[in-house]
């Protein structure tokens, strides 16, 4: 890891630090202490995550090589360096991905009763099986392409792909067909694509182990029936990764300008620039010739001895006995009955009145969120509704909801953010949809994506109109909120609201910015106030009484708020950081970090939220952000960082926060040297804050049932 020192200000690079990120995650594929079905799911992240690091990232650092452009980096790295640093390391990493896949996950998959199935190895049965699917199931979806010298074909990203030496047969009498003409029926190449609408994993006729092959297998033996005319002297699997780092001119745009332009954008990373490619080993000659087509150098190309990709092997755990190799099944508790009691006619909108509500997903169930947004809808009181979506993911009830209010006369807009990566195209479709049903649709804003995530509902009641607003860390995205851990905040504070208000307003509209009360927005005040929030820890921290500051968030990597926690530091604050993943700050050296501490933890969940804490002397603080501390973050998107007011979840979710620093079983500290150490519990009692916070609200929803209801208050935290 480089650690750069520049001015006696240590900085650790962006690029290499995600790198670690993964390698944290690919550590957790490789502990024998998890069910097998785990450890290749994580082998699958792994892989999945670099596919989109060198489409985003490595792309732009080659495109400042190219253009002899500096890095906006502070670790002082040329583009030239930094490149030859990622290769190394994402060589090494890969490499070990690959070992643990072919001497550990497919040895421990045979002895579990699944057992993978190389061709040369097929028995009579299994050759005669392959063949009739490949005939009947994969031939017709197949398109079998010429990679000529002057030729070469377009080839998608990050899907698997088969290479053949083809060599003509001696026996067969060469025409001029008028399509090919006989000296391009010479020895050549041709390259087909798998298709992705089936399943890489195919099961083999029964026998006494699940005995499995894969796809690209069965395609590489039976290549031969696809180029008729031709024997196949040599396969290669292989994949490639494109530059996806590509951005609209937002500049004198409309939203249907826009939308054009984005679809421009997604048509030309079909055919962009390649940065990657990862490959069998089963031919050289092969993998030289797709090289020199793409313009690649030894750098780029990942050769594998074996089964590539583990991101497209998921489907194996598809099986019966599936729950056996997997973590035993966490339930996703609902609220406590109090919260929400149909039986005794209480609306939401009369318990918000009462209370905030507070959710911990995954741990408690989603449903409130899509609850309150369906209530709005369906209530004849309600008279408007306002809403940010970025990844919405698919069949999402919020959707649903959101157009049935609409079509019953209700005023409906969705702030769509089209720039959100990979998920345009959905976007594009999603606003469409809404505006079919009478939503108004605002694509975002010009040059900030809209990342904020926040509901307005709007209701006429006895006393007047009043709102309810929802806000969250996360997105309104059912099927990821099963996995994803983010804070929801539900509530009718007013000061809460009316900021809910003045945001949309803005957003939405023209509005000049009014000052807002408890909403510090990015890019105009969250960075400011985050400053302002150390700086006041800095000159109230004394020697006997220290200031401290706690931050749960993905990624720190902004330069002026690093600073600041130096500061901090030096001036005998105490910092606690839990960073999932991009850390830039280097805690621990002395007269500059000594006093921060850096954790990340890696477990069955992703840790999403974003939770900030300062201690203010006594008076403490706390805030939930949909922003993590870097550049993209606070000064090129609208985020929300909103105070948690309610003192019932005040003391959950600083609780919470507080816990993650107790793990001593998937947690890893930073270092002063910009390593990643694992945290081991030693003699100490082993603690897991996920499986800590699982219990926790399983033992609060149980007590709920039993507890008198009047009488229930959620008072004892963890």
């Amino acid at each position: 890891m480089n650690v750069v020192i520049m001015e006696e200000i240590a900085f650790i690079n962006r690029e290499l630090s995600w790198i670690e990120f993964n390698a944290r995650v690919l550590n957790e594929g490789c502990r024998k202490d998890l069910p097998l079905f785990e450890r290749l799911k994580f082998l699958g992240i792994v892989t999945s995550n670099f596919d989109e690091f060198f489409q985003v990232r490595v792309a732009s650092i080659k495109r400042l090589l190219k253009h002899n452009q500096r890095l906006n980096d502070m670790s002082g790295l040329t583009p030239a360096s930094l490149l030859k640093n990622i290769s190394n390391r994402c060589h090494e990493l890969i490499q070990i991905q690959h070992t643990e896949l072919m001497q550990h996950i497919f040895p421990d998959l045979q002895e579990a009763g699944f057992e993978y199935v190389a061709p040369e190895n097929y028995t009579e049965e299994e050759r005669s099986f392959t063949e009739s699917f490949f005939r009947h199931e994969v031939f017709p979806l197949l398109t079998p392409l010429r990679a000529m010298e002057q030729d070469f074909p377009d080839i998608q990203g990050n899907i698997l792909h088969i290479a053949c030496a083809l060599q003509a047969m001696e026996d067969i009498e060469i025409k001029d067909t008028g399509l090919l003409f006989p000296e391009e029926m010479q020895d050549t190449i041709g390259i087909v694509q798998l298709p992705v609408s089936i399943s890489r994993i195919v099961y083999l006729p029964s026998s006494p182990t699940k005995r499995f092959t894969l796809l690209d297998d069965i395609i590489a033996r039976y290549a031969s029936f696809l180029f008729s005319g031709y024997k196949i002297k040599e396969t290669l699997v292989f994949k490639i990764n494109r530059d996806a780092d590509m951005a609209v001119d937002e500049e004198s745009l409309s939203n249907t300008n826009y939308i054009h332009s984005m679809e421009e954008v997604l048509i030309k990373r079909r055919s962009s620039v390649v940065v990657r490619m990862v490959c069998s080993t089963s031919s050289v000659k092969l993998a030289d010739f797709i090289c020199s087509k793409l313009n690649l150098t030894s750098d780029d190309v990942y050769k594998l001895d074996g089964v590539i990709d583990p991101s497209t092997l998921q489907d194996i755990t598809q099986v019966e006995n599936a729950q056996n190799f997997l973590f035993a099944s966490w339930k996703h508790f609902a609220l406590p009955e109090p919260y929400f009691n149909k039986d005794e006619g209480k609306t939401i909108w009369e318990t918000l009145q009462e209370r905030d509500i507070l959710l911990n997903v995954p741990y408690q169930s989603y449903e409130p969120v899509i609850r309150f947004i369906q209530e709005a809808a369906n209530d004849e009181k309600v008279l408007s509704i306002k809403i940010t979506l970025y990844r919405t993911g698919s069949a999402n009830p919020i959707i649903s909801a959101l157009k049935k209010a609409a079509r019953s006369g209700k005023m409906v807009t969705a702030i769509v953010e089209l720039k959100a990566r990979f998920d345009e195209k959905r976007n594009i479709l999603l606003g469409e949809d809404l505006k079919k049903a009478g939503v108004t649709v605002v694509y975002g804003a010009a040059h900030y994506k809209v990342h904020a995530k926040i509901c307005l509902v709007v209701r006429k009641e006895s006393e007047g109109m009043r709102r309810y607003v929802h806000l969250s860390t996360g997105n309104y995205n059912p099927k990821t909120a099963l996995s994803y851990q983010d804070f929801s905040l539900i509530t009718a504070n007013s000061q809460l609201t009316n900021d809910a208000t003045m945001f949309f307003n803005v957003v939405s509209g023209y509005s000049v910015l009014f000052p807002l009360r408890k909403f510090f927005m990015a890019p105009v005040t969250l960075k400011e106030r985050l400053l302002e929030l150390i700086e006041r820890e800095i000159k109230q921290s004394t020697r006997e009484k220290p200031g401290l500051i706690v931050a749960k968030m993905n990624s720190l990597c902004h330069p002026e708020v690093i600073n600041a926690l130096y500061k901090a530091s030096q001036a005998g604050v105490h910092i606690m950081l839990n960073v999932r993943g991009v850390c830039a700050l280097v805690p621990g050296k002395n007269a500059l970090s000594q006093n921060i501490k850096v954790i990340s933890i890696i477990d069955r969940y992703l840790e999403h939220s974003r939770v900030i804490y300062f201690f203010n002397g006594g008076e403490e603080e706390l805030y939930l952000s949909s922003a993590d501390w870097m550049e993209r973050n606070l000064d090129r998107r609208i985020e929300l960082m909103f105070p948690v007011l309610d003192k019932n979840a005040f003391a959950i979710v600083k609780k919470a926060l507080f816990l993650y620093f107790e793990d001593n079983t998937h947690s890893y500290s930073l270092t002063s040297s910009g390593k990643w150490i694992k945290v081991h519990c030693d003699d100490k009692e082993k603690i897991r804050v996920q499986q800590a916070l699982y219990t926790y609200y399983k033992t609060a929803y149980e007590a709920s049932k039993t507890a008198p209801k009047e009488e229930f208050q959620v008072r004892r935290v963890f």
